[in-house]
Parts: structure tokens; C-alpha cells; sequence
């Protein structure tokens, strides 16, 4: 990598210093009724945390942290704040929100950077949870089941877990080594993960890990399977490609693991963004970090884009265009086959653009690997698995549990981390049942035994 890409990756915003961590939380109001915590989709105890942090108990106000979240570091980064906590703050109404985020980077990064002393844990004797995906709903799944006693595995189809924390998302908005020293603060639970296995592929299904003695299993696959244009003449051109492929050859770029040449864009390009969430937008930032010429073209209004709208300010900030209620009626070869320009449909009527490449993130639908390979999995029309409200969140194959964006379409990290944690206190109350109810069997056996004798 260049030392000019170096720079254009490294990250946006940095973090609090001691002292300004410290001065900013001191300016908490401490309202009786704290909105922040309602903002909060995982109900994190806001206040409290930040209360021991304006005194300078870094410990106390991870452990409150660790309650309710085991991905702050990461929640702190990528979490969109002004829509929820920070969006909350009574004091936003001047402005001037408390920096809630940065805050709770600030606590998670000085708990990794000082290897502050962890609680202690309970034995793993109260269950054996199978957890299929290492994304944010798995890793949450397998935090929490594990500070509650369970043993947890984790089974990942790709070389490193992490799901798209790993390789969707930028390392400017979120650096790698963020992600892996979270991972490694579930592992330090006791949670065991193994990488490069694919459930649902060379004789490891739902039903042989039920057979090697689980009691329940989370499925948290995410949505795997990006959407296309294939039905727009031209998709199928070389140059159409998409983002979130394009987002996964950056990342192992930056990584050092392939060569620059294996990343689908040339400096000086001209680039086309299909879509205006926030793939777009971190597909869009990156591709003008490698050098390209980058327009996001999105189907509808700026209102009703739903990307984060500090994302979009930043793109904009950093050169990426825009041009609404555009859409691409057609992909127009150049002379050499490979994409040249495309057909557009404005409000102004039809135009033809010049566009070397174009990257699409219009959305992902589930795989459909471990529901082909398992008998009873109920999906809807599109993929995404059914699931029951009690137990909640498991599916119609008894004892698997589904949660997160495999289940509740795309959506952020935190709100798949609300939905994976319901399902993991459901999966908790399920094993505690059936093991109460083996036990009762057990108990009426030898009693029916005794009778006989």
C-alpha cells in the first residue's frame, strides 16, 4: 500500500484522550428520566457508566458496559449516535449532545489497551450452545450464553470471525485490530470458535451438531447473498460489480493479504454507486480513497435515503456526488466489451452517462445453505427464516434459534445485537426447560424401578 493510501485509511475520527473523556462526561445532566437509555436499542445503562467514568472508574463503568453489551468498541465506532442515545440527550436540543459513542469507544479501548481485570466467571455446566456465524447476532448470542454458564462454540465459514465487522466494514469507520481484540475478549469467556467451517457444507449440518450433543443452536448467518441487476440489459458486464465484494478485496488489501491489482478499481476511474445505504456510502468513501471519481446514483430522495446521515455528510465532505431519483435502465459496453456508460432515468428524463465502473448496493437476501441441508426450516418469500415469538426467536426446527439479519432484514450492528440478545435469554429458558424436564424423566424412571422391585 502507498503511504497516500496509508493516510486515506486510517480512521476519520479519533478518539478521547483520559482527560477529555473524563471532562466530557462530567457535563452529564443525570436525568431522572435518562432518554439516552431509551434511544438505546440494547438498553445500555447510559448514565451509570458514564457517572463512573466522570470519577475516573474506568473498571465499574466497563463491568456496567459488559451488562448489556460485549461489542463496544466496536458499538462506540460504527453505531448511528444520532439517531439514537446521542440523538436522545435532552441537551440535543441545544446541539450539544453528550458524545455518547466516544465515550463508550473511549471506556472498551482503555479496558484492551490496560487488560483491566475481568469478573469471574461461572462454570460452563448449564448447557452446550452451537452458535453458526461470528457476526455481531453470534457474537453477541455467545457473549452473553457464556457469562451465564454455557458452553459455547462458534462455528465460522470464513478464515477469520467477524463477520462483516471484519469484512464489510471500512477500516477508516473501523479498524481491524478493534474488531479482533473484541472477539478476543469473548474468547476469554470461555466461547470456542472454529474458522473455516461452513455449516451446511461437507457433512456438517443443523442435525449432526445436534447429534455431537447440543442442546440448542443460534443461527446467525446474516445475509450473505448480495441482490442484483440482472434483469437490466448489461448487468452482466465486466465492471459491474458488487460493493460489498469490492468492500471484502479493500479490506484484505489493507490487510496486505492480496496485491493492489486485486482490487476491482484503477486510480482516475469513474465510478457509479448504485443504492444509498450504508454500503453505498462505505463503498462510495472508499472507492474516492483509492482515487476514483466516485456518484452515488440513488433511486429515490435525500430524505429517504437511509444511510446515516453523518455518512452521507462525510461523503460529501470528502468529494463523492450525488444525483437523486436516478435509476439505470440500461449498461452500455464500451469499445473494448467491458462497461463503458449507462442509460439513466432522471427527473429531467433519459440521459446516457459515462461510468468505468459501477458498484451496486441495493441490498442482501440469506443463503440458503443450512435451510436446504435441514428438514423443518420454514423461510418466507425471499429467504429470510421464520421464527416463532415463544420460545422466541426459535424456528420451526425445534431447538434452532435464529436472530439478527438472517431473521429481521439488513440493518445495523446494534440492532442485530437487540435482536440476538432476546433470543439468547429465550435459548437460555429453552435448555433450562429441557433439561428440568430430562431430569423429571430420570426421576420417574428409577421410581417406576423401585416400584417393580
Amino acid at each position: 500500500m502507498s503511504n497516500e493510501e496509508y493516510k486515506a485509511f486510517q480512521v476519520v475520527h479519533e478518539g478521547f484522550t483520559t482527560r477529555e473523556a473524563i471532562d466530557e462526561a462530567k457535563r452529564c445532566l443525570h436525568c431522572k428520566v435518562p432518554q439516552c437509555k431509551k434511544g438505546c436499542p440494547i438498553g445500555n445503562d447510559i448514565p451509570d457508566f458514564v457517572h463512573e467514568l466522570s470519577m475516573g472508574n474506568i473498571g465499574s463503568a466497563m463491568s456496567i458496559i459488559n451488562n448489556k453489551s460485549n461489542l463496544p468498541a466496536i458499538c462506540g465506532r460504527v453505531c448511528p449516535h444520532e439517531k439514537q442515545c446521542q440523538g436522545h440527550c435532552v441537551m440535543n436540543k441545544k446541539g450539544n449532545p453528550i458524545q455518547i459513542g466516544k465515550l463508550e469507544q473511549f471506556i472498551a479501548d482503555f479496558d484492551t489497551k490496560m487488560n483491566l481485570t475481568r469478573d469471574k466467571l461461572p462454570q460452563k455446566n448449564r448447557g452446550k450452545i452451537a452458535v453458526i456465524g461470528s457476526g455481531p447476532a453470534g457474537l453477541t448470542v455467545a457473549g452473553d450464553m457464556a457469562r451465564q454458564g454455557f458452553s459455547v462454540t462458534i462455528f465460522e465459514g470464513q478464515e477469520e470471525p467477524g463477520g462483516v465487522l471484519m469484512f464489510g466494514i471500512p477500516e477508516y469507520r473501523l479498524p481491524k485490530k478493534v474488531v479482533r481484540a473484541e472477539i478476543a475478549k469473548i474468547e476469554a469467556l470461555g466461547v470456542n470458535i472454529i474458522c473455516n467451517t461452513l455449516v451446511g457444507e461437507n457433512g456438517i449440518t443443523v442435525d449432526s451438531l445436534f447429534q455431537q450433543g447440543f442442546d440448542a443452536i443460534f443461527m446467525g448467518t446474516g445475509t450473505a447473498i448480495p441482490q442484483n441487476m440482472n434483469n437490466t440489459p448489461g448487468a452482466t458486464l465486466r465492471g459491474v460489480t458488487q460493493s460489498t465484494d469490492f468492500l471484502h478485496n479493500v479490506n484484505a488489501y489493507n490487510e496486505g493479504v492480496i496485491g493492489r491489482e486485486m482490487v476491482p478499481l484503477r486510480t482516475g476511474e469513474k465510478v457509479g454507486v448504485i443504492g444509498g445505504g450504508n454500503v453505498a456510502m462505505d463503498a462510495a468513501r472508499t472507492a474516492i480513497r483509492l482515487g476514483a471519481d466516485v456518484t452515488v446514483l440513488y433511486r429515490r430522495t435525500q430524505e429517504e435515503m437511509p444511510a446515516i446521515q453523518s455518512e452521507y455528510e462525510e461523503a460529501v465532505n470528502e468529494g463523492v456526488k450525488f444525483k437523486w431519483e436516478t435509476s439505470v435502465s440500461e449498461f452500455i459496453a464500451g469499445p473494448n466489451g467491458r462497461l463503458g456508460k449507462c442509460k439513466l432515468v432522471t427527473p429531467e428524463g433519459e440521459c446516457e452517462e459515462n461510468f468505468d465502473r459501477i458498484y451496486l448496493a441495493i441490498g442482501s437476501r440469506p443463503a440458503n445453505r443450512i435451510v436446504s441441508t435441514t428438514e423443518g426450516i420454514e423461510v418466507d418469500e425471499k429467504g429470510y427464516v421464520k421464527v416463532v415469538d415463544y420460545p422466541f426467536g426459535m424456528t420451526t426446527r425445534r431447538g434452532l434459534f435464529a436472530g439478527g439479519d438472517v431473521v429481521h432484514r439488513p440493518q445495523t450492528v446494534v440492532l442485530a445485537m437487540k435482536a440476538a440478545k432476546e433470543v439468547a435469554a429465550s435459548m437460555m429458558q429453552y435448555v433450562d426447560a429441557i433439561k428440568l424436564l430430562q431430569a423429571a424423566k430420570i426421576v420417574e424412571a428409577d421410581a417406576a424401578e423401585e416400584s417393580e422391585d
